[in-house]
């Protein structure tokens, strides 16, 4: 195995992966003796030199976000939620219908509307990217994790935010593993599996309570049921179905009309890149560039999942506390800084990361992923 330059390794007092959201990189603090304070203040300087990279680039970005009005910051997301939760009323009402074409635009109304409300909105919830106050962050990640995404906030956001972001790429703590099924075959993992999340979705919820105190048991079962009912409630006496049966049925086709292209997402942006072993990782700006992968732009999945998880993965990964359009926006100033510094901006198409998962499914999502160390990259 190859190794990575000392300089590029994370000292403890890093405090391990540094994926918390905030602005900017502390610089590593060197301990040592008095003597050879000369040859030390040399080295320190060669190593802040090494070390600003990230903070150069996050004083760029902050400079873009300072300049930005709320709208831009936080507003085109709040109103991309808000135009989802008013495509509700129509949905529920055509799905009423007696007629298959208004039947038909009723479900994927109410499908697209799912995604961007269960994906988007718990993303961006999860990062407290809803709301500069925490007490209403806080708030976003119930309504959207748990009421609409039939799962527990604390877990999610102690899976995505303190797990996946902290430790990205790491292997054995944020490698996506979590994605993993190995004993499904390829055909059925990548198509006919992804159906099944929402069934899933609650079920997982329900085993991440357990050692949590019976407050936050009840709070979880109680909001996630509260969303689950409240669809079914509707579907009967809106909509006008007929059996629990049909209305259930008419659920999972809602809530499992973009879970092929969730879970695609979720795997093809990180796994068969770079892994790194959770005691010689890079820096965070060689682990974030290495580790992380842009899809191109897809008015669709734009505008159900968000920026961030499609087209703008890298910046989201480099900057976590950014909404959907301030990463959209920070994206040129990003990919031209990683260039100019010969750093790597990795992009692929969704239909090209789908032809390499096809044929190299047990290699990426089977095996045990190899252990990646970079040498050489300036």
């Amino acid at each position: 195995m190859q190794s990575v330059p000392e300089e590029w390794r994370e000292g403890r007092d890093e405090g391990g992966g540094g994926g918390d959201g905030k602005m900017g990189e502390m610089l590593v603090k060197r301990k040592g003796n008095s003597e050879g304070s000369e040859e030390m203040r040399k080295n320190d300087g060669e190593e802040g030199e090494k070390e600003s990279l990230m903070m150069e680039l996050t004083r760029l970005v902050q400079k873009m976000v300072k300049e930005s009005s709320w709208w831009e910051r936080r507003g085109i997301d709040c109103s991309i939620l808000a135009a989802a939760f008013l495509c509700l009323p129509p949905a529920f009402l055509l799905l009423g219908s007696s007629h298959v074409v208004w039947f038909s635009a009723g479900l994927l109304l109410m499908g697209v509307a799912h995604a961007v409300l269960t994906v988007k909105g718990t993303h961006l919830a999860s990062h407290g990217a809803l709301s500069e106050s925490q007490a209403w962050a806080k708030f976003w990640a119930v309504f959207f994790i748990e009421i609409c995404g039939s799962f527990s906030a604390r877990a999610g956001i102690q899976g995505h935010i303190k797990m996946h972001h902290a430790h990205t790429n790491v292997v054995g703590l944020g490698d996506s593993s979590v994605w993993k099924v190995p004993f499904l075959p390829r055909t059925v993992y990548l198509f006919i599996a992804p159906l099944a999340v929402p069934i899933i979705t609650p079920l997982v919820a329900l085993a991440h309570l357990k050692g949590h105190s019976l407050a936050h048991i009840v709070r979880t079962i109680t909001m996630v049921t509260l969303g689950l009912y409240s669809q079914y409630w509707l579907l009967i006496h809106v909509s006008g179905f007929l059996s629990p049966l049909s209305a259930l049925l008419c659920m999972l086709v809602c809530r499992a009309m973009f879970s092929v292209p969730y879970i695609h997402v979720n795997i093809f942006q990180h796994i068969g890149l770079h892994m790194f072993s959770p005691t010689r990782r890079p820096k965070r700006i060689y682990q974030m560039t290495h580790g992380v992968l842009n899809l191109p732009r897809n008015f669709l999945l734009d505008w159900t999942f968000g920026h961030s998880l499609i087209n703008c993965h890298v910046e989201h990964h480099l900057f976590p506390f950014l909404s959907d359009h301030m990463c959209l926006k920070v994206k040129p100033v990003v990919s031209k800084y990683l260039t100019e510094k010969k750093l790597p901006y990795q992009q692929d198409s969704y239909l090209s990361r789908l032809n390499l998962f096809f044929h190299k499914y047990q290699e990426l999502m089977v095996f045990a992923p190899p252990i990646t160390e970079l040498v050489g990259v300036q």
